[in-house]
């Protein structure tokens, strides 16, 4: 196997599945990719009580079993608990009984489980349960509770916080302008919370947004007789932005503080992170230009501001979008994340704000990380140290800097990580490999080879399944483009197909990856080459993981360099004997549906007929936070909207273009597409264009398969 799997670092590498003869059809593709067609698991697959014994669920003599491993009997677990067990132990905590297994993280200091619509924690040793959150408390909007065993929450747009008897109302002015304890800034910046509690669980901090200057924009609710407008809070590029303040609750004294985090009012406040001793609290502050960040320390008692620790710079632009995280057993020290070199890595420093030592380096990007070890001497993160399509398990030591290698083979690897750091569960999948499972011994990499734990079969073999290839091409500028293919079923190289493109072209997005399927969210790519299509996808300038140099160049002209990338990939596929250059179609959806309408526009002739979802047609119609990091303002870069404003272009279409939106879209408004289609109108141009009642940006559920049924159809309307 890892001569097969090491192959896939190899440019133009080419899986093809064994065939049969039942096709995929589209409910199968769109339904089941994630049910009875996703590759085999071991359900909820977890350490167990911070050991390094493993557990997962289990279908034993018909009944869901909980089995239980480690290193020496990986392959050979032991049931562990049934359902009658589970129940019997129920009773001894007088609680609710089960009538199916239900999920349970097995933590260390304690089982956590929902009862009855109860966060509960169940002690194995004493079968004594405890309520973490009552399903009363979690019907609440935005319940937290906290390691002390608080509960923040809202209540009519205002903050609450619980001991279990009693709630302290912490905020009175909560409203649809004054918003409480939730995500800020349109969820940028990593953004996806609001409340913050402090590491022993007795300090809250949380956000507060004054929205109230910002424009009110209509979303019509159109299941009401009459229609209703529902207004929500829009701020477009160049407009006014809210203005957030972060406040601390302490629960032993029951009051509110303000961070003093001052001037201009309109400037970002991320990733929050608490001092181990709770007395600080962290922010990365970021000016509306988002090209200066201040790294701020608060006094968490006064709201005083204490200094800040170091500062960075970009003429384009800087995203944060990892809090800072502190050293394990050394809280003087702290890992940043940055992508100042070029490419994200990791840094160590002191409390001070003195860089100790850059921890990572080189051309790869540090993606996530994982934690620590036992003693905090290593730091376990994902990376894509063997190339952008892979994403690989390392650690680094803390004093000597020394990388290791957890995971060396190529593939996508979602690792868990043990609490002392000396084992892994490591499930990873390959272009060829739908999924592979496997435990490894840290201290053993050299020695010990990982033990299996489950080899998936191909889900898919039943299907006539298709020929599938990951590699490069070059574009203008001499950089690589990682490209996926799918050829058709039964393909023959003496034919000549019809080609259907799929693109994004933004930034935080990756198509392209050394997973099953390629990186693929769904199996309608493989649905369209089993009805006789070449389907391929690339990963232009602008898109993820492939550092500033290969993102940045989007800045204040988005679309310009994904156009040029474009035309890299139509000369490739025009060069290829199998692809008929008269029958090409695009499909791209948001920023994906800005760049198809672009090029249709701009490049007609090339592609026969188009589809274009949730499209931004104008970026002046788009939000502040994202459009002002890569275009800055209308304003400042007239130029740059002017010329991707597709509104005013709309009369250079030439080819077959439907454009797909959904009616109740907070993210892209529908404004994007219907000045788009008024313009068409008023220059005499035909264009089409469906409508997905009551779905926002993306169509979702049952509705889904009729999307792409949409979809599906035109595309073959005028490419078969």
């Amino acid at each position: 196997m890892k001569k097969i799997l090491a192959a896939l670092l190899i440019p133009g590498f080419v899986i093809s599945s064994n065939a049969q003869d039942k096709l995929l059809n589209l409910e199968d593709a769109m339904l089941k990719a994630r049910t009875s067609l996703a590759p085999e698991n071991l359900a909820q697959l977890q350490f167990f009580e911070g050991s390094n014994d493993y557990i997962f669920l289990k279908k034993q003599n018909g009944q869901d079993t909980w089995m239980r491993g480690n290193y020496k009997l990986a392959g050979r677990e032991t049931p562990f608990l049934s359902l009658r067990v589970l129940n019997d132990w129920m009773r001894q905590a007088a609680t609710d009984t089960f009538k199916a297994m239900p999920a349970v993280k097995f933590a260390k200091d304690g089982w956590i489980l929902n009862n009855n619509g109860n966060k509960m924690q169940f002690d194995h040793a004493t079968k004594k349960c405890k309520i973490l959150l009552s399903k009363e408390m979690a019907a609440n909007e935005n319940a937290e509770e906290s390691p002390a065993g608080f509960v923040a929450y809202l209540d009519h747009f205002n903050l609450f916080v619980s001991d279990g008897n009693h709630s302290s109302q912490v905020t009175t002015d909560g409203s649809k302008d004054i918003v409480y304890a939730s995500s800020v800034h349109r969820d940028e910046f990593g953004i996806s919370k609001g409340t913050f509690w402090s590491n022993k669980g007795t300090k809250l901090a949380f956000y507060r947004m004054d929205q109230g200057m910002v424009t009110d924009y209509p979303i019509i609710n159109w299941t009401e007789r009459p229609a209703k407008a529902e207004l929500i809070k829009y701020p477009m590029a160049g407009d006014k932005s809210h203005q957030v303040r972060v406040g601390v609750f302490n629960t032993a004294t029951e009051s509110t503080i303000w961070l003093k985090t001052g001037q201009p009012a309109e400037q970002y406040l991320t990733n929050i992170a608490w001092s181990p001793d709770d007395k600080y609290i962290f922010i990365a502050v970021l000016n509306r230009e988002q090209n200066h960040l201040k790294l701020n320390q608060y006094d968490a008692a006064s709201g005083d501001f204490v200094k800040t620790l170091f500062e960075e710079k970009d003429d384009r632009y800087v995203e944060p979008l990892v809090p800072m995280l502190f050293v394990k057993n050394n809280p003087s020290r702290f890992i940043w994340q940055s992508n100042r070199d070029g490419w994200n890595h990791l840094y160590l420093y002191d409390i001070s704000g003195k860089l100790i030592r850059q921890l990572t380096g080189g051309n790869w990007e540090v993606l996530e990380v994982k934690g620590p070890d036992a003693r905090g001497e290593n730091l376990f993160f994902v990376s894509t140290i063997l190339s952008a399509v892979n994403k690989n398990l390392c650690s680094v030591n803390l004093k000597t800097g020394k990388l290791t290698l957890i995971t060396p083979l190529p593939g996508v690897h979602n690792a868990q990580v043990s609490a002392d750091g000396s084992t892994v569960l490591d499930a990873f999948s390959t272009l060829s490999n739908p999924r592979t499972i496997q435990l490894i011994d840290v201290k053993k990499l050299s020695k010990a080879l990982p033990k299996p734990l489950l080899q998936a079969g191909d889900p898919l073999q039943e299907y006539a399944t298709v020929a599938l290839s990951l590699f490069t091409i070059k574009n203008a500028a001499g950089d690589s483009l990682y490209c996926r293919l799918f050829k058709p079923v039964n393909f023959s190289a003496d034919k000549k197909y019809p080609v259907i493109v799929y693109w994004y072209g933004g930034p935080h997005a990756q198509l392209i990856l050394n997973s099953w399927n390629g990186g693929a969210g769904d199996y309608w790519f493989r649905y369209m080459a089993a009805r006789g299509y070449v389907v391929f996808s690339l990963d232009t300038r602008g898109s993820d993981n492939r550092g500033k140099v290969f993102e940045q160049p989007i800045f204040r002209k988005l679309g310009e360099v994904q156009m040029e990338d474009m035309m890299a990939a139509v000369s490739y596929l025009g060069s290829q004997p199998f692809v008929d250059k008269e029958r090409m179609g695009l499909f791209g959806w948001s920023f994906g549906g800005f760049m198809t309408t672009d090029f249709m526009l701009n490049h007609p002739g090339i592609f026969k007929a188009a589809v274009a979802g949730g499209p931004v047609m104008d970026w002046k119609y788009y939000e502040i936070m994202y459009g002002e990091r890569y275009m800055d303002t209308p304003a400042e870069n007239p130029e740059g909207y002017d010329a991707t404003n597709l509104i005013k272009q709309a009369g250079k279409l030439k080819g077959k273009l439907l454009l797909i939106h959904g009616l109740q879209d907070p993210v892209v408004v529908q404004q994007h597409s219907v000045n788009f289609v008024r313009a068409c109108i008023d220059k005499g141009v035909q264009v089409d264009y469906m409508i997905y009642p009551g779905h926002e940006h993306n169509v979702l559920g049952k509705d889904r398969v009729h999307l792409y049924r949409k979809i599906s159809d035109y595309l073959e309307e005028y490419l078969k």
